[in-house]
């Protein structure tokens, strides 16, 4: 398995930051390659709620299943990945001050093996790795927080 993580310093209190962040359906505003999200339920999601995350590398869709594992909002959600990928991701929101939270995400994933795992493996590479698409998706979450469009 590998493992990276990203943080950042958002202007806005941990509520604020985990309205946004807790909603799978804002998945695709930040990152490129997720076309949708389906399943997720019209409240929210909750321990055990499972949805799916259809992504896009060029011309090839892949499926990738999710269950939600640990949920203490809004400090923590814990989601477990199937399918073209292993993976947990962790995301953790910590008051710094009034209204200054810290925003910080830690993925461990693991491709899946044949032609499609490979291809989004080598995608991920020509992007930049792991490190740097995480980095980018906290970076438009912190921008869709702070600009209020939650």
């Amino acid at each position: 398995m590998t493992t990276v993580r990203a943080s950042v310093d958002v202007d806005a209190p941990p509520e604020r930051v985990w309205a946004v962040v807790a909603d799978p359906r804002n998945l695709p505003l930040w990152d490129r390659h997720i076309e949708s999200v389906q399943g997720v339920p019209p409240d929210g999601v909750r321990e055990g709620t499972r949805y799916t995350t259809v992504l896009r590398f060029m011309s090839v869709r892949a499926h990738v299943g999710a269950e939600v594992v640990e949920l203490d909002p809004p400090h923590l959600g814990r989601i477990r990945l199937s399918g073209l990928l292993d993976a947990t991701v962790t995301t953790r929101v910590d008051l710094l001050d009034v209204n200054r939270s810290r925003l910080e995400h830690e993925v461990s994933y693991r491709f899946r093996g044949g032609p499609i795992g490979r291809l989004a493996a080598r995608s991920l590479r020509m992007l930049g790795g792991a490190s740097l698409a995480l980095r980018h998706g906290a970076l438009a979450q912190k921008r869709q927080i702070e600009d209020g469009a939650a």
